[in-house]
C-alpha cells in the first residue's frame, strides 16, 4: 500500500486518515493558528484539518457564523482537491458546510448554483469511472448474478427488473453466462428503470447486441422515471415468468421525508449569527480529536462508525419506503437482491453524520490514494462529481432534499423482514468468485466478509457496502 502522508523532502511514511482517527490522542504541537499552518507537517496537517472540521461544523450546527467562517477561512489555507488524502477530503467537506451556511440565504445559494448543470454525458462518464477505479460493482454483481442464477435454474421465462438500469455489464455477463446453460438459456426480459432516457437507450442497445450475438431470445423494456414515484403497471410484471428484482444503491434514497423541514427550523435561521461563546482564535490545545469524539459521545453521538450495531435498532419511519417495499412484495419476485452504502449517515444531527461521514469518506478516499496516482483527472472526477456531491447532500440538506441516507446493514434486515421478504443467503461460489476479483486488484486493502447469509465489502476493517439477497415470505 502507498504511504498515504509524504511531504515533499521527506521519506518518512506515515498513517493513512483511517489511521489518524486511531492516533488522536496524539495532538500536534502547534500555537497560533495563523503563521505555521503552511509548515505543518503532513500527519499534523491531517489532524489539524480534523479539528477544524468538527469545530467549524460544531459552529454552524450552533448557527455561529462568524466562527463558522473563522474556522472556513483556516481549512482553505490547507485543504486542496489534489493534495494529499485528508486535505482533498477536507476540501469537500468544507464546501459542504459553506453551502449549509448558504442555505440560509435561498435567493443567494440559488443564485450561486443558478448556472450548475449535469450533463448526461457527465452523469454516465462518472457511473464508468466508480465501476472501473473500485471493485465495488463488480463484486455485487458477481453476488447478484451468481444468486439469480442459482435462483432460475430451470425456469423458461425470466423477468429482471433493474431499479437502476446505468450500467450494462451486470446484464452483459449474466447472457453470457446464461447462453452456456446446460438447459438452455432462458427467454430473458429485463426492465430496466432509470429517470435518463439517454441512459436506457444505451443500455437498450448494448443488451440487444449482446443477446442477438449469443442467440438469446430477449427484450429489453425501458422505464423512465423515479423510484419516489415509479409507475408499477410499467414493470409489465406477467404471469407464469419467474421474477427477479436488483437494487444497486438506490432504496435509501426513498427514506427521505419532507416532515423533517416542518419539524427543524435551520439552526442558522433561527439563531443569532454574530454571538458566540467560542474564541475567536480555534487551537488545537487539550482538545485532540479523540477527545473531541469522546465529548460527542457524552452529547449523545456515536463513539465508533460501528456504535450503531451494538446498540438497539431504531428504523426511521418512511411512508415511501414502506408503499415501495410493499409494492415490490406484492410483485412476488422469487429472488431481490439489493446493495447498498453500509454506513451511519442517516443520523439526525449535523454532527452525528458528518462524523459517520469522516469515517467512511476516509476509506474511499484511502482505496483511491492506494491504487490512483494524486494527478489522475479520472481521480478528481469520481471525488469531485461522485463523493463530493454526497457528501454535500449528507452534511448540507434536510427533509426531502436529502436523499444520501446510507444506513447500516442491521437496518436494512430488519426493514425488510418487517415488509415480508425473508434472507435468501449468498452462495459460497459467488464468495470464491468475488475474492478472486479482489485478489485481482493488485491491492490487499479490500476484504469481504460474510454477516448473516449477507455480505459487506471492506476497504481494510472499515464496512463500506453491502449485499443481501431476499425472496418473499409466504
Amino acid at each position: 500500500m502507498a504511504p498515504m502522508f509524504q511531504d515533499e523532502g521527506s521519506s518518512s511514511v506515515t498513517s493513512s486518515p483511517l489511521q489518524l482517527f486511531s492516533m488522536m490522542s496524539l495532538p500536534p504541537s502547534v500555537g497560533s493558528p495563523y503563521p505555521w499552518l503552511k509548515e505543518l507537517k503532513s500527519e499534523e496537517r491531517g489532524l489539524y484539518l480534523i479539528h477544524l472540521l468538527l469545530t467549524c461544523a460544531n459552529h454552524v450546527a450552533a448557527g455561529s457564523l462568524e466562527n463558522a467562517n473563522i474556522a472556513l477561512e483556516q481549512i482553505s489555507q490547507l485543504a486542496s482537491p489534489d493534495g494529499d488524502t485528508m486535505q482533498r477530503i477536507a476540501a469537500y467537506f468544507t464546501e459542504a458546510l459553506a453551502d449549509r451556511i448558504l442555505k440560509a440565504w435561498p435567493g443567494l445559494h440559488k443564485a450561486l448554483n443558478s448556472t450548475r448543470i449535469t450533463l448526461v454525458s457527465e452523469e454516465i462518464l462518472v457511473q464508468k469511472l466508480f465501476f472501473e477505479l473500485f471493485p465495488f460493482l463488480k463484486v455485487t454483481y458477481v453476488f447478484s448474478n451468481q444468486a439469480i442464477i442459482e435462483a432460475m435454474e430451470g425456469e423458461k421465462m425470466v423477468h429482471i427488473i433493474d431499479l437502476n438500469a446505468a450500467e450494462p455489464a451486470q446484464w452483459i455477463a449474466l447472457l453470457q453466462v446464461l447462453s452456456i446453460r446446460p438447459e438452455g438459456p432462458p427467454h430473458l426480459r429485463i426492465t430496466g428503470v432509470h429517470q435518463q432516457k439517454e441512459i436506457l437507450d444505451q443500455m437498450a442497445y448494448r443488451l440487444t447486441e449482446e443477446a442477438e450475438k449469443l442467440d438469446i431470445p430477449f427484450q429489453f423494456n425501458p422505464v423512465v422515471g423515479k423510484l419516489d414515484n415509479l409507475d408499477f403497471d410499467k414493470l409489465r410484471v406477467k404471469t407464469g415468468e419467474a421474477l427477479a428484482i436488483s437494487s444497486v444503491f438506490q432504496l435509501h434514497s426513498l427514506l427521505a421525508s419532507d416532515d423533517e423541514l416542518l419539524r427543524k427550523k435551520s439552526p442558522l435561521a433561527s439563531k443569532n449569527l454574530n454571538g458566540s461563546h467560542f474564541p475567536r482564535v480555534l487551537q488545537i490545545n487539550q482538545s485532540t480529536l479523540g477527545e473531541l469524539l469522546e465529548k460527542d459521545l457524552a452529547n449523545g453521538h456515536s463513539q465508533s462508525p460501528d456504535s450503531a450495531s451494538s446498540s438497539p435498532l431504531s428504523l426511521n419511519a418512511s411512508a415511501k419506503m414502506d408503499s415501495f417495499l410493499n409494492a415490490l412484495w406484492g410483485l412476488t419476485p422469487k429472488l431481490m437482491v439489493i446493495a447498498e452504502q453500509d454506513s451511519n449517515h442517516n443520523g439526525s444531527t449535523l454532527m452525528e453524520r458528518l462524523l459517520e461521514a469522516l469515517y467512511s469518506y476516509a476509506a474511499l478516499f484511502d482505496c483511491l490514494e492506494s491504487t490512483v496516482p494524486r494527478t489522475s483527472l479520472e481521480r478528481l472526477k469520481v471525488e469531485k462529481m461522485m463523493f463530493g456531491e454526497e457528501i454535500k447532500n449528507i452534511i448540507a440538506c434536510e427533509g426531502a432534499e436529502r436523499k444520501e441516507r446510507h444506513e447500516k446493514l442491521e437496518k436494512w434486515m430488519q426493514r425488510l423482514d418487517l415488509a415480508g421478504f425473508g434472507n435468501v443467503p449468498l452462495s459460497y461460489y459467488g464468495m470464491l468468485q468475488a475474492r478472486g476479483l479482489l485478489q485481482g486488484c493488485g491491492c490487499d486493502g479490500y476484504k469481504i466478509k460474510e454477516e448473516n447469509g449477507c455480505v459487506v465489502i471492506c476497504w481494510q476493517d472499515r464496512a463500506l457496502f453491502s449485499i443481501s439477497a431476499w425472496r418473499c415470505r409466504k
